[in-house]
């Protein structure tokens, strides 16, 4: 039930109540045992318009602004702002069904090159940490600095579009339910109010002509127990939403219990595996297999003898041998380049052609020159293109199947299948990068009597049609960002994904270091399968304290 009170909207449902002044959340409490979660003051913010990273304006808070409240129904409201930097709405109802209140914020401006519509949550109660989906889950104090101030993307760093805040005895949650692929972005704290959560629902790119965003609900609601309420509560919605029952998995998925990422074509590797595994449940992610140099001439892939033989080996002994193929990225001096060079990422502020290229040990931005850029294939120049490009999906399966076929393979791996975000060229053929990924992983995995698909990182739509994800710990691709010991112990992403998607370990797991120790330690909490990355079977046989603990989990 709602009622209006001047400014004010009050919102009662069967498991909390809520005030909103002015459209600031000011009050949220959880019926159960009377608790207040959330007290903000009235005078904050509650909608920005968001046009750069430093570049927010308020619909709040400057002379002349006012937020009218308009009754629609006994469960719907709505809060209408008319400020000096735009105007906005902040639609308020509740779902009968389970308590939620469903908030949906919209604005709207003059000024062209709107990026977002942001939605603050203020004042959160002392004692309530965030469990979120951020590199496979954390746990931590909002004032946390690997968290404070900083911003994720779904769903290349935001994995789902929820945010737990667990005190000691249960907490309240936001969660979006989203099947139209809509950019959205989290951000935490801020430098006036550390204990604050933004919600941003992005505008598709080009953001040139951009005046409005918005389209996205966002549901708030309380639980008692732990973390694993509301984010079981996401899953079966996720589950339902996808039709993920229908999803079929080969057998010996759930199988693997050890696996070797970046392993070489060495033969002495599998003879010493064999030796302490059964080689049925170890994954092999086999990077160095094509004639062609790593990261060269793709979408080739042709296996080279050394490769072929290895791959070949490896499967007679019962491996599961996963050759590493590229979902997006391209080699410009490749032929298929002519078909593809108008669908290729472009950032949605700078319009940069996205990828990269190695330079005397450094990566530099892609050149800009339509003939120089055909002329760097030895040094590593990789531009990505849009999945949603239905000529790009069918090169690529045509390469793979072709590959797959050669080998005899049973599951293949697609590198960057975590690169999908916002862009200046959002939607090709109506499809965004993150909805093109989910149809072109579906495509390979389809390919002949299927394949099992690995793929890097995983998030609510790779992993829908992945078996595999191999994934990246917070912050740190090959080395440690500082402080990441503290983002142990939460296996959200595991409990959310794991039923269909095993994760699996990236990289500098060699236990040779305390911080490769401290790594491979990490993926393990996250409850990925044990991983190394060795390059001998010596490293097998006489293998140090770390790599000897991976061995034994996957005898366990």
């Amino acid at each position: 039930m709602l009622t209006i009170d001047g400014r004010e909207v009050r919102v009662d449902t069967r498991t909390q109540k809520a005030v909103f002044a002015g459209g600031v959340l000011t009050s949220l409490v959880r019926k159960s045992d009377g608790r207040e979660l959330m007290k903000a003051d009235p005078g904050a913010v509650p909608l920005e318009l968001v046009y750069g990273p430093s570049d927010v304006a308020g619909l709040a808070g400057t002379p002349g602004d006012s937020a009218t409240v308009l009754r629609i129904s006994d469960r719907h409201a709505e809060v209408r702002f008319n400020a000096w930097n735009g105007d906005g709405i902040l639609a308020i109802a509740e779902d009968l069904d389970n308590g939620d209140i469903i908030v949906e914020p919209s604005g709207f401006a003059s000024r062209p090159g709107l990026r977002a519509v942001r939605w603050n949550l203020t004042g959160i109660g002392e004692g309530l940490k965030l469990v979120a989906p951020l590199y496979q889950g954390v746990n931590l104090d909002l004032e946390d600095p690997l968290i404070q101030e900083n911003t994720f993307n779904w769903p290349h760093t935001w994995d789902a579009g929820f945010a737990i805040l667990q005190g000691a005895d249960g907490g309240m949650w936001v969660h979006c339910r989203d099947t139209e692929y809509r950019y959205k972005r989290l951000t935490i704290g801020g430098k006036n109010d550390s204990r604050r959560l933004s919600f941003d629902t992005e505008a598709y790119g080009p953001l040139t002509r951009s005046l409005s965003a918005g389209s996205l609900a966002w549901r708030i609601n309380v639980y008692g127990g732990d973390w694993q309420v509301p984010a079981a509560a996401y899953r079966d919605w996720l589950w339902k939403a996808y039709r993920l029952d229908e999803q079929k998995r080969p057998e010996w998925v759930d199988g693997v219990r050890f696996a070797v990422s970046w392993c070489p074509t060495d033969i002495t590797i599998l003879d010493a595996l064999k030796a302490r595994i059964d080689p049925r449940k170890v994954l092999l992610h086999v990077s160095h297999w094509r004639s062609d140099p790593y990261d060269q001439n793709y979408p080739t892939f042709t296996p080279s003898e050394k490769g072929a033989a290895f791959v070949k080996r490896a499967r007679e002994m019962g491996f599961r041998a996963m050759p590493h193929f590229n979902a997006i990225d391209t080699d410009p001096s490749h032929p298929t380049y002519t078909y593809l060079r108008d669908f290729v990422y472009r950032t949605v502020d700078t319009k940069r052609a996205q990828g990269w290229t190695w330079v005397e040990g450094r990566v530099l931005p892609l050149p800009e020159s339509n003939e120089s850029i055909l002329h760097h294939r030895d040094k590593n120049t990789m531009i990505k293109i849009h999945p949603g490009h239905s000529m790009w999906r069918s090169i690529l399966a045509e390469n793979v199947a072709g590959a797959a076929r050669t080998l005899g393979l049973e599951v293949a791996f697609l590198d960057v299948t975590l690169n999908t975000w916002n862009i200046d060229n959002c939607l090709v053929e109506n499809t965004t990068p993150t909805e093109g990924m989910k149809r072109l992983t579906a495509l390979i995995a389809g390919i002949d009597n299927g394949l099992a698909v690995g793929g890097e990182g995983r998030n609510e739509i790779t992993m829908q049609d992945q078996s595999f994800g191999q994934v990246h710990l917070f912050e740190s691709w090959q080395e440690n960002t500082p402080g990441l010991e503290r983002t142990g112990g939460c296996a959200l992403n595991e409990f959310v994904f794991g039923k269909l998607c095993k994760s699996f370990g990236y990289t500098s797991l060699a236990g040779k270091t305390p911080e490769q120790e401290l790594r491979m330690r990490l993926h393990v909490e996250h409850k990925a399968i044990p991983t190394v990355t060795v390059r001998s079977g010596e490293e097998i046989e006489k293998p140090n304290e770390a790599v000897k603990r991976m061995l034994e989990m996957a005898m366990e």
